[in-house]
């Protein structure tokens, strides 16, 4: 036994997404019983590649005691099971994270004749993971999930040339929310942050979140915060601070 790095994964933050298990080519990693699981410490080098791939934040790596990595034992490991193991496509397709388009790329246009926006996925708060590539150097967009369907314009006037992170404050925890914001604003060089939200007084929960997110990690920055009526005009538009 040597102290080394190797992976930790919080089986209370995992949902059984898989993507870990698609991202070890060690083959460190199964799904058992609805949980990823490290199946034995020989076959984790340590290195981590698991770590982005993962919505939950579930894995960490951690300095302990624990046998060496055994590459020759790795070796014939994949080779025993690599007619046995589970497809790659038993991920769920709605966390598999992907870039859908880069700034300069020509658009699409949809079968309704409006033009997409959306550079990458997933989008949801509770989906998406902190270091993802798309949120290095972005301007971000954290959007009020309602917004999208009362405003006709939104991927013109927002969406263009932004990463995106869409939740409600009325219905999700907020404290997560706080928390999860506040890695993405931490790890990565966030060029800018607009917060879009409705004119109902829950959805101003959206902006004291992003208040208490940069607060509680000592940012220093400013932020647009955009109030949406009803109608799915502009009403407000204000630069704030935490």
């Amino acid at each position: 036994m040597v102290k080394r790095n190797i992976i930790r994964i919080d089986e209370d933050k995992c949902n059984g997404c898989g993507q870990c298990v698609n991202a070890c080519a060690e083959g460190a990693i199964e799904i058992i019983d609805g949980k990823a699981k490290l199946v034995s410490e020989i076959y984790c080098d340590g290195l981590g590649a698991c770590l982005g791939t993962c919505p939950q934040d579930a894995i960490t790596i951690e300095q302990r005691e624990a046998a060496e990595f055994d590459e020759q034992a790795t070796k014939k490991y994949l080779e025993e099971n690599k007619n046995s193991q589970t497809p790659v496509d038993f991920v769920c397709p709605g966390l598999m994270s992907a870039k859908l388009r880069e700034n300069d790329e020509k658009d699409t246009t949809t079968a309704a004749g409006g033009v997409s926006r959306l550079s990458h996925w997933p989008v949801q708060m509770k989906l998406v993971s902190p270091s993802a590539p798309y949120f290095a150097d972005a301007d971000l967009l954290l959007v009020a999930d309602c917004v999208p369907f009362a405003m006709g314009d939104f991927h013109e006037k927002f969406l263009k040339n932004h990463s995106v992170v869409v939740g409600c404050p009325k219905l999700d925890d907020a404290g997560y929310y706080v928390d999860k914001l506040g890695q993405i604003l931490s790890v990565n060089n966030i060029n800018s942050l607009t917060v879009v939200h409705m004119e109902v007084p829950c959805c101003h929960g959206l902006t004291q979140i992003v208040k208490q997110a940069i607060s509680k990690n000592r940012i220093e920055m400013a932020f647009e915060d955009v109030t949406i009526d009803l109608k799915g005009n502009i009403s407000r538009t204000e630069t704030l601070r935490a």
